[in-house]
């Protein structure tokens, strides 16, 4: 906690010049993510889940590859905008049904910015039951930074925030426009404890650190060996 406030006070003056920056130039650090996701689907493509699908981008998106997608959201103003948002998409769902209560079978389950709001063990443990033998689980989430590893890469993601802004929405933002921001918490769990939650219930999972103040996690169900 010492070193993250002191980090935290260093930067105050920085952070306030980079907000601004952020401000005229932003961008969606959880959608930049979906090429990641879209780079790594699974070679079946039956069923999909969108855990937290928010405004139902990726859900959209998905659409486009899996026969049946299934966004689900705990926010009854974010189900309303992702079914606005995939009016005329006959092969999705959107709707509130717990994580534990997913239909098993499916051959990708996605959270983007998702896993910091849940029990992590009870998330992952639900994530491992509702993949079919093959199926992938891609995850773009958020922690808590304690150590210097994870201060510096914050630090980096803060510096070339606005640049990457400035690349992916050139023309300055006006002000007060762009859709309602998705709920949001801060997250709790560092990485390590996440690299730890993902190996008890994940064997073999990659856990990888990146800029924009996320990471990710990629795994694939092993393949029962005795299905035919």
């Amino acid at each position: 906690m010492a070193m993250r406030d002191a980090v935290r006070a260093v930067a105050a003056p920085i952070g306030r010049g980079l907000d601004a920056a952020n401000a005229r130039h932003p961008w969606s650090h959880n959608d930049a993510f979906h090429s990641w996701i879209l780079a790594r689907l699974p070679a079946r493509r039956g069923l999909a889940h969108d855990i937290g699908c928010g405004r139902g981008n990726l859900v959209a998106t998905l659409a486009e590859h899996f026969e049946e997608v299934r966004g689900v959201d705990v926010d009854a103003p974010m189900r309303e905008a992702a079914r606005r948002r995939c009016v005329g998409l006959s092969n999705v769902i959107i709707d509130d049904t717990d994580l534990t209560a997913l239909p098993e079978g499916a051959d990708l389950v996605t959270m983007v910015a998702v896993l910091h709001h849940l029990d992590i063990d009870r998330a992952l443990a639900a994530v491992s039951r509702t993949l079919r033998s093959g199926g992938r689980f891609l995850c773009v989430g958020l922690s808590r930074p304690v150590s210097v590893v994870d201060h510096a890469f914050d630090i980096a993601s803060a510096v070339t925030n606005p640049l990457i802004g400035l690349v992916r929405h050139p023309r300055v933002a006006l002000a007060g426009k762009g859709p309602a921001p998705c709920p949001t918490i801060e997250p709790q769990l560092s990485l390590d404890h996440i690299r730890d939650a993902t190996r008890r219930h994940l064997p073999g999972a990659e856990v990888r650190r990146h800029l924009a103040f996320r990471h990710t996690i990629d795994w694939t169900r092993p393949r029962d060996r005795s299905a035919r």
